[in-house]
């Protein structure tokens, strides 16, 4: 059997766990940032899908690339130095980056998508559930207790979001202050 291809799904997910929490993770993480940012400087639904969507994309290839990029150079060094191979297939880990950043980063903007009322707080408890899914998920493989890694991605999350809507916020208030419109 080939090493580098686990027979199991849990022997699949920690092959790839750190594809799949990262890009989880940070899509999550960094496309909730956007809609708090957005929402924090008071703009309108149409700008918080165009970013959320623009950012969705373009961040989830951007570190899918960086993951091959890097996995690629590291198995070039190898060679180099006439080392064995560790991961001789890293496109495969850049697309488990990219699924999993895109997956779990478009659940926030769903919210935007429904016709309710308050889109933000439910963008924030699927952001919020998504970060302790995917931190629950962790205990697949590292045998911790879920809640305690599930709360420990949603603290990383809201801070991050907590930030981009501060940040939002005082840039709002700042242009306009100085006469800048809309």
């Amino acid at each position: 059997m080939d090493e580098h291809r686990p027979s199991t799904l849990r022997g699949i997910f920690r092959h790839y766990l750190k594809e799949l929490i990262y890009g989880a993770n940070d899509g999550v993480i960094t496309t909730f940032a956007v809609v708090a940012g957005v929402t924090g400087a008071n703009l309108p639904v149409r700008i918080i899908i165009s970013l959320g969507i623009a950012n969705l994309v373009a961040d989830g290839f951007s570190m899918a690339a960086g993951n091959y990029l890097s996995l690629k150079s590291e198995e070039d060094a190898l060679r180099f130095e006439g080392r064995a191979s560790i991961e001789p297939l890293p496109l495969r880990h850049a697309i488990a980056t990219f699924m999993a950043f895109v997956g779990a980063g478009a659940i926030p903007l769903v919210a935007y998508l429904l016709p309710i009322m308050n889109q933000f707080v439910l963008s924030t408890l699927l952001a919020g559930a998504t970060l302790v899914g995917i931190g629950s998920a962790r205990t697949f493989v590292n045998g911790r207790p879920w809640y305690r890694e599930g709360f420990e991605m949603l603290l990383i999350g809201a801070i991050a979001a907590l930030i981009a809507y501060l940040i939002g916020g005082l840039i709002e208030r700042q242009l306009l202050s100085h006469g800048a419109t809309r």
